[in-house]
């Protein structure tokens, strides 16, 4: 028997779909309401799931945002304590060699001003004055003695004795003059030698100054973060976004260098190691290489924590200076060496170019090209030698942007993981809110299937209560007529009572 016979209730096939339709109906129409329950309950509990589920996530983006604070005002805090220390400690320089030079600069201060004064001293010497009786003999010069030649040769005589005396005080008065201004000119070194030391010791107070003054911008953003203010978070989570970027250019500039420095030393160490051999599916000559260069930044690492530049190892920080001192030749002696390894390696695969290129030049049959070329690839293995005399000692300096970027990469981290949880729970919101209004919109599509038995119920329920709207009328009349014959038999025999 097909398969579609067994669907046949009569030999119409309109007629049997007909029927299964309306048995259909009716089968939904009676089990609406347990598939409705089910249809709500699972949408409440879909909508509570999905808001709960929300509400964790949003705890756990709390949870984070409040770790990269604390984690963003520590890193504050020891950066701002980093730099009023290293503050303090400029200050503490200045103050130092300032005050273990103040007594020999006192000293020399007081000789200037001792040279001054006694300078000052001997030009106010009064230069010498004309004798006192020049006058008198004046007046008696000036008379008029033409009668008696005596007298006026005695007079003529008395006036060439003033004159002379005159000018010889003159003379005496200039020469005076001239030693004051002696004195004065070598007033003059002094005076700048003294101009000179308190400009230096003015310089030195501006410096402290603004030393100072510097300290105090510091430790105004130390009790900022110490209080955690929003203004502090705020400028630190910049500071740290910016220091990032920076720190990832700087990094991805060393990685240039390091794929340099691996270039020039991967072929001569394929012909010390072999270049056949293989590690692990990687060629053993480019390991090799590789780990030269990862001994260097390592030991560019130990090196600048034995400087206290950088603070990635505690352990090395808590030495004593005795044993850092030692820690820093033992790291300098080692990149030394291998920086003078890496030089020899740059010369060694010159060397192999040159053969390789000889060899060529054989088999074509050409050595002209190369007797002309070879008075010059001096230059060539020299800015070899050089940089792989160089690049170890410059990657040292990989450790301060890598302490930059590790620090900074954990705020960034934080801030990226809020971000993804906040998005999280926002489309956990949306589609806990969403599964409430497909149960509903469910519940209308059921009802839309079964649309007429439920305007069959729709009706029968509508004439049901116009059936018994009217019979509620009826009975209400009857109520009315009793209640109004009652009260005509009250009246009736009230006015029959005696008053």
């Amino acid at each position: 028997m097909p398969l579609p016979n067994v669907f046949m209730i009569v030999p119409s096939a309109f007629l049997s779909v007909l029927i299964w339709l309306v048995l259909l109906s009716a089968l939904l129409y009676a089990a609406r309401v347990p598939i409705h329950r089910v249809i709500l309950s699972a949408s409440r509990g879909l909508h509570r799931a999905l808001r709960l589920s929300a509400f964790s996530v949003q705890r756990a983006e709390d949870r984070i945002a409040e770790r990269n604070r604390q984690v963003l005002l520590a890193q504050g805090r020891e950066a701002a304590e980093r730099q009023i220390e290293r503050e303090f400690d400029r200050v503490d320089e200045t103050v130092h060699r300032e005050l273990a030079g103040y007594p020999d600069l006192h000293r020399r201060m007081s000789e200037e001003i001792t040279a001054i004064e006694e300078e000052h001293k001997n030009s106010q010497d009064v230069p010498p004055t004309p004798p006192g009786w020049t006058e008198a003999v004046d007046a008696v010069a000036r008379i008029p003695a033409k009668a008696d030649p005596m007298v006026g040769n005695i007079l003529e005589d008395i006036r060439k004795s003033l004159v002379k005396a005159h000018e010889k005080a003159i003379t005496e008065y200039r020469r005076a003059t001239g030693e004051r201004h002696k004195l004065l000119e070598r007033m003059r070194p002094h005076w700048r030698n003294l101009q000179q030391q308190v400009a230096d010791v003015d310089r030195n107070i501006n410096s402290l100054l603004e030393r100072s003054q510097a300290i105090d911008r510091r430790m105004q953003e130390y009790e900022e973060t110490v209080r955690g203010t929003e203004r502090a978070v705020r400028m630190l989570s910049s500071s740290t976004l910016s220091q990032f970027f920076i720190s990832l250019v700087v990094m991805l500039i060393a990685i240039g260098g390091a794929t340099i420095n691996f270039h020039l030393i991967a072929r001569p160490m394929a012909e010390m190691v072999g270049g056949t051999s293989d590690i692990a599916g990687f060629r053993t000559a480019d390991i090799a290489a590789l780990v030269i260069i990862f001994v260097e930044v390592s030991m560019g690492l130990f090196l600048m924590e034995s400087l206290r530049i950088t603070r990635l190892f505690p352990v090395i920080g808590a030495l004593s200076d005795r044993q850092r001192n030692r820690m820093v030749w033992v790291t300098f002696a080692i990149l030394f060496a291998l920086a003078s390894v890496e030089a020899g390696l740059a010369y060694m695969r010159e060397v192999l170019m040159q053969d390789q290129l000889a060899t060529s030049a054989l088999l074509r049959g050409d050595g002209s090209s190369e007797a002309v070329s070879s008075s010059f690839r001096w230059i060539t293995t020299t800015a070899q030698m050089g940089l792989g005399f160089i690049l170890p000692f410059a990657l040292v300096f990989v450790a301060i942007p890598l302490e930059t970027f590790v620090q900074s990469l954990r705020t960034v981290l934080g801030i990226l993981a809020v971000g993804a949880l906040r998005v999280l729970a926002f489309f956990l919101r949306l589609l806990s809110s969403g599964s409430r209004y497909i149960g509903n919109l469910l519940v209308d599509l059921y009802d839309l299937l079964i649309f007429a038995p439920l305007w069959i119920e729709a009706r029968l329920s509508e004439r049901g209560r116009s059936t018994q709207g009217a019979a509620e009328g009826a009975g209400s009349g009857t109520a009315r007529a009793t209640r109004s014959g009652t009260a005509g038999e009250s009246q009736d025999s009230t006015e029959g009572e005696p008053a």
